[in-house]
């Protein structure tokens, strides 16, 4: 049997309070650029993580060629900074940093030869939220990719 540890620090994360705002389960729809003739569909929840330490997201879309993602988001007090830590069924793990402002939650990861950047705009009612995604290889050029409206479930 393992022993809970750390257990004090279990506690809300007041960095994430703004975050708040996404807590629930969502429906998704949307484009991807390869796809044009395809509507998307598919869920995501976001859910505190110990307390609200952290923010867990999981999300799936019912397209095989699109894999299930499990995401933590947390905070780095010294530098005023969000960052997401994602993990999908390919194995695949990435970083990005993150930031929340007037309602547009942006996400990037500015890996070499694959940088990716989102937008995501939160309507002021909290029930939706529409997002831009764009890839680049070079960091000049930018493509549209995956576009997300996500809808809460009641």
């Amino acid at each position: 049997m393992t022993q809970p540890f750390a257990q004090k620090a279990s506690i809300p994360n007041p960095a994430l309070e703004p975050f708040s705002i996404l807590i629930g389960n969502w429906t998704t729809t949307g484009t991807h650029v390869e796809l044009r003739d395809t509507i998307l569909h598919g869920h995501a929840s976001f859910e505190w993580l110990e307390g609200g330490a952290f923010l867990m997201i999981r999300s799936e879309i019912d397209d095989p060629r699109f894999p299930s993602t499990i995401t933590i988001l947390g905070s780095d007090d010294s530098e005023g900074e969000y960052y997401m830590l994602a993990f999908d069924e390919r194995g695949v793990s990435r970083k990005h940093d993150v930031s929340l402002r007037d309602n547009v939650w942006k996400w990037w990861r500015n890996a070499p030869g694959f940088l990716q950047r989102y937008e995501a705009t939160i309507t002021d009612d909290g029930n939706t939220i529409v997002s831009k995604g764009e890839l680049s290889k070079d960091g000049v050029s930018w493509k549209q990719d995956l576009d997300l409206t996500y809808t809460r479930i009641k």
